[in-house]
C-alpha cells in the first residue's frame, strides 16, 4: 500500500490471495464481488474457479439535474 507507513507493527503480512490471483484488491476500481468465484466441488474433490456472472449489467441513468431547474434569473 502506498502512502501508509507501518513502523514497529508486530504482524506485517500480505493479504492472503490464491496463487493465480490477478489484480489489486485494495484499489478503488476493483469490483466488490471480484472477477472469479472460487468454490470447492465435493463430488470432484477439487477447487473450481469460475468467472462471476453478473445478474445485472451496468445501467446509465441519463436524467436531468434538479439543480438545473432552479435558476435565479
Amino acid at each position: 500500500m502506498s502512502g501508509v507507513s507501518s513502523i514497529n507493527h508486530p504482524d506485517l503480512r500480505r493479504i492472503s490471495t490464491d496463487h493465480g490471483f490477478e489484480g489489486h484488491p485494495l484499489r478503488k476500481d476493483f469490483p466488490l464481488s471480484g472477477y472469479v468465484e472460487v468454490r470447492y466441488d465435493d463430488p470432484e474433490k477439487r477447487v473450481v474457479s469460475e468467472p462471476i456472472e453478473m445478474t445485472q449489467e451496468y445501467r446509465y441513468f441519463d436524467s436531468a439535474s434538479p439543480w438545473e431547474q432552479c435558476s435565479d434569473r
